[in-house]
């Protein structure tokens, strides 16, 4: 049954029997016989068949999906029954959203990768959401905790976001001295696809919300950091962006008594993103534990600097 699962996903991949036969190294017409096998197996036809393409049956869908789970499993078990390789060696691919991963991530996969040579990593740099299952992702860096019951997630950083603005901008504006004076100014925002933003602080026991608007706005943080040291406007980036720009003035805090609040739809924490396995991939763990242990550090380093 694993073998026949194996032809049959690799079917779907491919979108023919001629194109699988080139990478499975089999005759078309053996792949064909090995798909009639297995759905004589389950008593169900999988694959719609024409002249033209392959299309899955709605049973053909189901199953899928969970011969996908079920080798993922398989695959995991075996590779854990195995004696410990003294070398690490495999294929992970990885998805995580732009500024962090190219701020922080892409540097600590460099130093993974010196450590451990045989291993090969598909770096992604992603603002959009990714599904981990249909897009054959290994481990994925987003901004919150998953929905998905199907995912485990582990803690990379708790987000501190930050207020601040070009010296220039403040000159030429004036500085905000309350949570009310942001809807005069010129914010920056993240795209969420909202008719309003808003801003929220707390002071104490007193919180203000504040809608804010601007004229830039974007799905990643790196464009809005760029923007607001050309003293375009103010922006709220999380403190891991903006270490080395505070520390050389480049920009200068705002609202510094204020602390800001992430809104109640969002978690600004950082998740490492996995599949649920009964069978956890030793290489996936060793990545995220070098990337736990080496981004701790990183960040200290930087923030002392």
């Amino acid at each position: 049954m694993l073998e026949l699962s194996r032809i049959f996903i690799k079917v779907t991949e491919a979108g023919s029997f001629s194109k699988a036969s080139l990478q499975l190294n089999m005759a078309p017409s053996s792949i064909s016989r090995k798909i009639d096998k297995l759905e004589l197996l389950l008593g169900v036809n999988l694959l719609n068949r024409n002249t033209r393409q392959l299309t899955l049956t709605p049973q053909g869908l189901q199953f899928l999906e969970g011969a996908e789970r079920l080798l993922l499993d398989a695959d995991t078990l075996v590779s854990a029954l195995k004696p410990e390789a003294k070398t690490p060696e495999g294929n992970l691919k990885v998805s995580v959203f732009e500024s962090f991963g190219r701020l922080h991530l892409a540097p600590i996969i460099a130093e993974f990768l010196k450590a451990y040579p045989k291993v090969h990593i598909t770096l992604e740099l992603e603002n959009q959401p990714v599904d981990l299952l249909t897009e054959n992702i290994d481990l994925a860096v987003r901004i919150g905790r998953p929905v998905d019951s199907g995912l485990k997630a582990r803690l990379l950083v708790k987000n501190k976001m930050l207020l601040c603005a070009a010296p220039e901008y403040l000159k030429q504006h004036g500085e905000p001295q309350a949570p009310e004076d942001l809807s005069q100014h010129n914010c920056l925002l993240l795209d969420r696809y909202r008719q309003k933003d808003y801003w929220q602080f707390q002071q104490k026991k007193q919180l203000s919300k504040v809608a804010v608007k601007g004229n830039f706005n974007s799905r990643g943080g790196s464009p809005l950091l760029q923007a607001a040291l050309q003293g375009l406007g103010i922006v709220q980036l999380p403190d891991w962006m903006l270490f080395d720009t505070l520390a050389e003035e480049k920009l200068l805090p705002c609202l510094s008594e204020w602390q800001t609040v992430i809104d109640e739809q969002h978690c600004g924490d950082i998740y490492a993103l996995y599949k649920a396995a009964k069978y956890p991939n030793p290489l996936l763990r060793l990545l995220i534990d070098f990337i736990v242990e080496h981004l701790a550090s990183r960040l200290a380093r930087i923030s002392a600097a």
